[in-house]
């Protein structure tokens, strides 16, 4: 069994270190495909190297829902494929509970805090200084 991991919330907690990923583990993000190059460079810095499963929602279109149905479809269809999952960890309720409806045999294990914001931003890789900065999406 593997456990797969959003990053907001679950990996990436703003100037904290969040919970990292086994090696054999997934990654599947609310992050849209527009992000990838910052997201991939972000946990590079991290030393992450698993397997993300990217939102096809254009990033002013998408939603929390939205990223709660990328996820559990994105698990419905890997566990079609032979994968098997254990657990799913998760810092939105309004996303955990959208998973629950898809994939009720799954724990997902919910984060509890205010770290990050649960809603769209746009996240900018500061290459000079290794960092992360955050900018809210109007």
């Amino acid at each position: 069994m593997i456990n797969s991991f959003d990053i907001d919330g679950v990996i990436f907690m703003d100037k904290y270190d969040g919970v990292y990923p086994g090696k054999d583990d997934i990654i599947i993000t609310g992050r849209s495909t527009e992000e990838q190059p910052e997201t991939e460079a972000m946990l590079k810095s991290k030393g992450i190297t698993n397997r993300v499963y990217y939102q096809q929602t254009p990033f002013d279109q998408k939603t929390r829902e939205s990223s709660g149905h990328h996820k559990g479809h994105t698990l419905l269809y890997l566990e079609q494929t032979g994968m098997r999952f254990g657990i799913h960890y998760e810092d939105d309720p309004v996303q955990a509970e959208i998973i629950r409806k898809i994939m009720p045999h799954i724990n997902v294990v919910l984060l509890q805090h205010e770290l990050v914001e649960k809603e769209n931003k746009k996240h900018e890789w500061n290459y000079t200084r290794d960092t992360e900065e955050d900018t809210i999406s109007i």
